[in-house]
């Protein structure tokens, strides 16, 4: 097994290699959370294609069902009633209506769901997670100074080697 600049996982390895290791994995993680973003939307805008479809699904029903389907059903509640005619074309446009809200119903519960999703948000609420975790993170406590040494000298010949 070994790291991702290829040295063997263990092995001790120099600043640079841990700074090209760690620029590498941060790089990883941004293009998952990237891509993450990217399925999260494709799946909003899934539903509100559906929705969309059943709205206009709805309208064409409502629209071009009701010459055909408002005769059919007017004479058919007249023969099976004996009503006036009126009052059975009344009937008819009413099971239109019917059944062009069920549809805009289906259609509005989509959109809803479409609205709810949380997609972005859950992918900009990570990269604030990550972002908090690495800005806690805490570097390795410094050695104990070396006797004859004042802190200032310690601290300027770490700084250099930097």
């Amino acid at each position: 097994m070994s790291a991702p600049d290829g040295s063997p996982v263990g092995a001790e390895r120099s600043i640079g290699q841990l700074f090209a290791s760690a620029t590498t994995e941060m790089s990883a993680l941004v293009h998952d959370e990237i891509a993450l973003a990217k399925a999260q939307l494709k799946q909003d805008v899934k539903r509100g294609a559906v929705s969309g479809g059943a709205f206009s699904v709805a309208g064409a029903v409502l629209l071009f069902s009701l010459p055909m389907l408002n005769f059919a059903l007017a004479y058919g509640i007249r023969t099976w009633s004996g009503w006036n005619l009126a009052v059975c074309f009344l009937l008819s446009f009413a099971a239109n209506v019917l059944i062009a809200g069920l549809l805009a119903l289906i259609g509005t519960v989509f959109a809803k769901k479409a609205k709810k999703s949380q997609g972005p948000q859950k992918v900009a609420a990570s990269v604030k997670e990550t972002a908090g975790v690495l800005q806690n993170a805490k570097p390795h406590p410094r050695p104990e100074p070396v006797e004859g040494r004042t802190p200032q000298a310690i601290e300027a010949v770490t700084r250099s080697s930097s």
